[in-house]
């Protein structure tokens, strides 16, 4: 790689890094450890064709969800971890209910599996169409759609505080979700 090309990526690196822990963080489920190393990883295979590479950002988003579906594919069938329920009065009004909301889709994300929760992020946090998805994925149009039905139905049953409208546009505001996928 010639001095050029190294300082490029550098300066992807160091401009792109939140955004791509960020989105890597949504995909393992909140393990910080395993979005790092996922992160890495896709960083390193765009290395290896840093020269050839036209469009990095969808490069290295693309390794990073194949990367994430080969960890989903080679993982054995974990058991469903239980958690307490949250309380009755969850809405604050003291200006931490979006934190809490937050931390509520998080948690809600984390314990479906791996497949049903890149499929919810690759179709509303990065708000791809089930065309990019299927592309992204490698997977069929119906493929994605069933899923994702399925997704948010285990969504809203493992988290029904999340079932109204104007949560889901505190989460990601300036979104509005296609019909029928209310988080």
């Amino acid at each position: 790689m010639d001095p050029q090309d190294h300082e490029r990526f550098r300066d992807y690196v160091e401009s792109r890094w939140s955004t791509l822990l960020r989105l890597a963080n949504l995909l393992t489920g909140g393990d910080r450890h395993e979005a790092e190393d996922l992160v890495q990883t896709a960083l390193m295979k765009a290395l290896s064709r840093w020269r050839h590479i036209e469009d990095p950002e969808g490069y290295v988003r693309k390794v990073m969800y194949r990367q994430q579906i080969s960890r989903w594919r080679l993982r054995r069938p974990h058991r469903e971890p239980t958690f307490a329920t949250p309380p009755a009065d969850f809405g604050v009004a003291d200006g931490t209910s979006a934190a809490d909301l937050r931390i509520t889709v998080g948690q809600a994300l984390a314990r479906l599996t791996p497949r049903q929760r890149t499929m919810l992020v690759l179709r509303y946090f990065e708000d791809l169409s089930e065309t990019e998805v299927a592309a992204a994925l490698g997977c069929s149009v119906g493929t994605v759609r069933s899923t994702t039905h399925r997704s948010l139905a285990r969504l809203r049953r493992l988290a029904p505080e999340l079932d109204t409208s104007e949560r889901a546009a505190a989460v990601v505001p300036g979104r509005s979700l296609p019909k029928g996928a209310h988080t």
